[in-house]
């Protein structure tokens, strides 16, 4: 029951500092390579993330096991001796002794995705736990490397295998990259034990340690930017390896288990500058208009944000996604159960209405498959696409930007588009739809997307209604959410 509490109250905890964390000032970027591609991402709207690595065979969450401070939520359940630490962590390791994940073919996720309306795929390269699912020559603790089963495969450097098949299909390519690495020395030196997330020891008081470790991380992105073509975005994960003021750092402590809830939510804030602003020039060098995402690093390198695994509430000022997950977790989890068409539809429609984009999270399998669910769900997101793809890309808000059930949106035309959100067993429309926050101008055409036919519609006192013609109410363009493109509006 303590622990349930407990996580209930994490959970809340999380939601509470995820909404603080979107009024957040935003610092806008001032190159204007990035700028413009900036812009360019805001109208791709629909983007594919894949968590994958070593994990996936233990269907586990990703890397979090190996973290003392998360045990609370990411209890360590496989291995053959899970009740001590440090043999736990040597078998997770060993995990890539017995990767081979041989039915891995990115071309079938690449126009599974294409087919869905997806424009672009964030890979994670590295994980918290430091396996690279990249050709890296500073760490041995990777996907080619002789002691990795698969290293003999010829498709066997993974990551250029999967942006070169998303960009044959025009796809943007996004690295996922993650700033902690808890298998290499210069971060969890061996010497001493892990505490929690963040370094092991004191960056002040080792600088040559935490010097090698920064050097290692810059050489490890740069080689990204540099062998792996084209890159559109770096996407940063671990935002507690940052510059931080020396008012905020704190002393890492832990309380017994009768404190358990102080205890699972303090840890330390180490100073842990990797030279970020440096870093991004180099990256750019080599990549330019490369879009930077340090997420929840408050500053110039944060291009857009991120709330993860929610939506927010409304719209918000600056360029923002939402990353989800498709079903299971953000690993491979086995009989995953994935969110309904419906859902997916809905939960798209509700994000680009406020602003922002959908990136969407599907895990392989430790033998490099996609569960049928995923597909399932993304063919129900391309048959909806299809129709209605005008609607989304390309658009940008218009207030209220909802009412009730209908979501709006505008494209840089001027044309509004309602998006009808369908109840649940909602497959025949209603006669007539009622709009009192937006105003057609006089005169101008309504259609339904999917439909050739102009709809009559009545301007009320306050508002205006379309009438559906019967033809219509019993054989929709599309399930789940239909659209109507209004011409003009009265601004």
């Amino acid at each position: 029951m303590k622990r349930i509490l407990l996580l209930a109250f994490l959970m809340s905890t999380y939601s509470f500092s995820q909404a603080i964390y979107e009024e957040e000032r935003y610092v806008p970027e001032t190159d204007p390579l990035v700028l413009e591609k900036l812009d360019e991402w805001q109208d791709l709207k629909f983007g594919l993330l894949m968590h994958w690595g070593t994990y996936s065979q233990w269907g586990i969450v990703e890397s979090w096991s190996l973290c003392p401070e998360e045990y609370g939520w990411c209890e360590r359940k496989k291995g053959s001796n899970p009740d001590n630490y440090f043999a736990y962590k040597k078998e997770y390791e060993a995990l890539q002794t017995t990767f081979n994940p041989v039915k891995f073919d990115p071309s079938k996720w690449a126009n599974a995705a294409k087919n869905a309306g997806m424009k672009y795929v964030v890979f994670t390269t590295k994980h918290h736990d430091g396996f690279c699912m990249f050709d890296s020559k500073y760490t041995d603790y990777k996907i080619t490397s002789p002691k990795t089963p698969f290293s003999s495969n010829p498709k066997a450097n993974i990551a250029k295998e999967i942006f070169n098949a998303f960009r044959s299909e025009g796809l943007w390519a996004g690295a996922y990259f993650s700033k902690p690495d808890w298998n290499v020395k210069s971060y969890w030196d061996p010497y001493f034990p892990p505490k929690d997330r963040n370094v092991n020891y004191s960056p002040v008081d080792y600088p040559e340690k935490w010097n090698d470790y920064i050097e290692f991380t810059h050489n490890q992105i740069l080689e990204l930017m540099t062998d792996y073509g084209k890159m559109d975005i770096l996407w940063l994960d671990g935002g507690w390896v940052a510059k931080t003021p020396k008012s905020e750092i704190t002393e890492w402590y832990k309380h017994t288990v009768d404190n358990a809830e102080e205890g699972y939510l303090k840890h330390r804030i180490v100073n842990q500058d990797i030279k970020m602003d440096e870093l991004v020039v180099k990256a750019r060098k080599k990549q330019p208009g490369l879009i930077v995402v340090d997420r929840a690093v408050h500053g110039k390198n944060q291009n857009y944000l991120t709330p993860e695994n929610r939506v927010p509430e409304k719209t918000l000022p600056y360029p923002w996604e939402s990353c989800i997950i498709s079903g299971g977790g953000w690993s491979y989890t086995p009989n995953a159960k994935y969110m309904s068409g419906r859902e997916g539809i809905h939960m798209l429609v509700d994000i680009v209405a406020k602003g922002g984009n959908l990136l969407l999270n599907i895990a392989p399998s430790p033998e490099g498959e996609w569960q049928q669910g995923a597909y399932n769900l993304l063919k129900e997101y391309g048959d909806w696409m299809n129709v209605n793809n005008s609607a989304i890309y390309a658009t940008k808000p218009i207030a209220p930007f909802k009412e009730n059930n209908i979501c709006m949106t505008q494209n840089k035309q001027g044309n509004v588009y309602l998006l009808y959100l369908a109840k649940e067993g909602e497959n025949t429309m209603p006669s007539e739809i009622v709009v009192k926050s937006i105003n057609p101008k006089k005169g101008t055409r309504i259609r339904m997307l999917g439909s050739n036919k102009n709809l009559k519609w009545i301007k009320l006192k306050e508002g205006f209604k379309i009438i559906i013609p019967e033809s219509l109410q019993n054989n929709p363009t599309c399930k789940y959410a239909w659209t109507f493109k209004i011409n003009e509006v009265v601004n």
